[in-house]
C-alpha cells in the first residue's frame, strides 16, 4: 500500500523577505566568456525555491544511493508535500517506519523506489509493506565550503 500525505497544517513564520543579490544572465561552467557589463537585482530564495510554504520543509540527506542524480552526503533537500509524486520524481519515502529519499516509480507493478547509484538495490514495495510520499524533492543545496 502506498499514500501520499496531504499538505502539512505547519504555520509559516517569517520576518520578511531575505532579498540578496542575483545577477542576470549565467555564468560558464566551460570556458570563461569576455568580461561583460552585468546587472544585478535583488532575490528571494523563499520566492524562488519555495512555491508552497505551508508544505514545504528541508531534510539534510545521509548516504551515497543517490549521487548520480546529483544529490550526496550533506545535501539539504528542499521538499515539497504539496506535489502529487510523478513517476520519477525523486521523492522523500517512509518505508514500514524507515525515510528515505529515491526515484518513485509508479509504472507498471509494484511501485518501487530506485536508488540513483548502482551499487544500491531498488526497494520493491512487497505485500504487507506500508509506503508513504512525504514529499517530492524539488531542489538540492550543497556547501562547498566550512
Amino acid at each position: 500500500m502506498y499514500s501520499s500525505l496531504p499538505p502539512a497544517a505547519t504555520r509559516y513564520e517569517s520576518s520578511g523577505p531575505l532579498l540578496l543579490p542575483m545577477v542576470e544572465g549565467t555564468v560558464w561552467a566551460g570556458f570563461p566568456s569576455p568580461a561583460a557589463d552585468f546587472a544585478v537585482k535583488r532575490c528571494d530564495l523563499n520566492d524562488l525555491m519555495i512555491t508552497h510554504p505551508a508544505a514545504t520543509f528541508f531534510w539534510h540527506v545521509r548516504g551515497t544511493s543517490m549521487v548520480d542524480a546529483g544529490i550526496c552526503d550533506g545535501d539539504l533537500l528542499v521538499v515539497n508535500r504539496a506535489l502529487a509524486p510523478q513517476h520519477m520524481d525523486v521523492v522523500v519515502a517512509e518505508v514500514d517506519g524507515e525515510f528515505t529519499v529515491k526515484h518513485f516509480c509508479c509504472k507498471g507493478s509494484p511501485v518501487s523506489l530506485r536508488a540513483a547509484n548502482p551499487t544500491f538495490p531498488p526497494i520493491l514495495l512487497k505485500e504487507g509493506q506500508t509506503l508513504i510520499i512525504c514529499g517530492v524533492v524539488t531542489y538540492t543545496i550543497r556547501q562547498l565550503r566550512k
